[in-house]
C-alpha cells in the first residue's frame, strides 16, 4: 500500500489506517485483526485516551508492542474523565495535556507517540496554551508531531495560523462533502494533511440499508450508495474500497481511518496493494450523485 507524508512532518502513513473506537475490548481477537492489517500494508493506527477510558490504548499497546518500529501510532487528548469514570469534561489546558500524555505513553507501552491530536475544541479554548503544550512535548521527544481532530472551520483556521500542526482529522465522505467547500484547499495551501473519518458514512456507502443522514434524505443516500456500487462493480472492487477512493482522490488527504471490527471488513477495504485514483469520469459521477452541503456553524 502507498504511504503518504503527513503534512510537513517526517511521518509517512498508509492510505488506509485503522481506528480503534469500534474494536471490542478482546485482546486476542482484536490483536489478530491488527496484525492482519499490518500484513496488508496498514502502518497507521489511531486511538484516543477517551475510548473505553484508556482501555483502547492498552489494547493497541498490547497488540503493537513487538511491532513498534514498524507502525505509526496516533492518539488523542482533551477529554478528562471525572473521578468515578461516569462522564468527562473538556480540558485543553497545558497542564492537563502534559500530564495526560504520560498515562497514554504507559498504556501504549511506548516512549513516544507519533501523532498526538487535540480531540475536539472550540474557538474559545486557550489555543496558544494548547499549542505550547504540544511544542513542549515535541521538544521532549515524547511526540513526533501533533494535530487536531475537528470539523469546525474557525478552529481549523486558528490552528493553521498559530501552530505547526501536521494534520487535521475530520469527517469526510461522499455523504459529507462539507470539507470540500474551503477546508481542503485551506489545509493544502498550509502544507497540512487531512486524515478522514466517517468515510463509509456509518456503513451507508458500504451496503447498509439507506436512511437519512446529515440532512440528506433516504432517497439521496440511496442515490449516493448506488453510484458507489456502480463504480465499484465496474472496477471489480468492494463498495468500501470505492468509498475510500473517493476521499483519497484529494491530494490533501493522507489517510482514511476505518474502524474495522472484523477480518471481512478489513479485507473489503485493503488487499495489500496500492489504492489507485478513480478515473475522473467516475469521480465526477460520484460527485453528481449527491449535493455537497456546507458547514452551517463555527464558520
Amino acid at each position: 500500500m502507498k504511504n503518504n507524508r503527513l503534512g510537513q512532518s517526517e511521518i509517512f502513513v498508509s492510505q488506509v489506517s485503522m481506528g480503534g473506537m469500534s474494536l471490542k475490548n478482546d485482546l486476542e481477537t482484536s490483536s489478530k485483526i491488527i496484525h492482519q492489517a499490518i500484513d496488508l500494508g496498514i502502518n497507521f493506527f489511531d486511538t484516543a485516551d477517551l475510548y473505553e477510558r484508556g482501555k483502547n490504548e492498552e489494547l493497541f499497546g498490547y497488540a503493537l508492542a513487538e511491532k513498534r518500529s514498524k507502525v505509526i501510532i496516533a492518539t488523542k487528548v482533551g477529554n478528562e474523565w471525572n473521578e468515578d469514570g461516569t462522564s468527562w469534561r473538556w480540558n485543553p489546558s497545558k497542564k492537563y495535556i502534559l500530564s495526560a500524555v504520560e498515562k497514554s505513553l504507559k498504556r501504549l507501552k511506548t516512549d513516544y507517540i507519533d501523532l498526538y491530536q487535540l480531540h475536539g475544541g472550540t474557538i474559545d479554548d486557550p489555543i496558544d496554551e494548547t499549542i505550547e503544550a504540544f511544542e513542549i512535548l515535541k521538544t521532549q521527544g515524547k511526540i513526533r508531531a501533533y494535530g487536531i481532530s475537528s470539523i469546525r472551520p474557525n478552529v481549523i483556521r486558528a490552528f493553521c495560523q498559530k501552530s505547526k500542526i501536521a494534520s487535521v482529522m475530520m469527517q469526510y465522505s461522499l455523504l459529507d462533502r462539507r470539507p470540500e467547500e474551503t477546508c481542503l484547499n485551506l489545509l493544502k495551501s498550509n502544507g497540512i494533511s487531512v486524515i478522514t473519518r466517517g468515510t463509509l458514512g456509518k456503513g451507508l456507502l458500504a451496503g447498509k440499508k439507506a436512511k437519512t443522514y446529515l440532512g440528506h434524505s433516504e432517497e439521496e443516500v440511496k442515490n449516493a450508495a448506488n453510484a458507489i456500487k456502480n463504480i465499484a462493480d465496474k472496477n471489480n472492487n468492494p463498495t468500501s474500497l470505492t468509498a475510500c477512493q473517493y476521499v483519497l482522490q484529494s491530494e490533501t488527504v493522507a489517510s482514511t481511518v476505518i474502524g474495522f471490527r472484523t477480518m471481512e471488513q478489513l479485507t473489503s477495504c485493503v488487499n495489500g496493494e496500492e489504492i489507485s485514483n478513480l478515473e475522473m469520469k467516475g469521480f465526477q459521477k460520484l460527485q453528481n450523485s449527491v449535493v455537497a452541503r456546507q458547514y452551517e456553524n463555527h464558520r
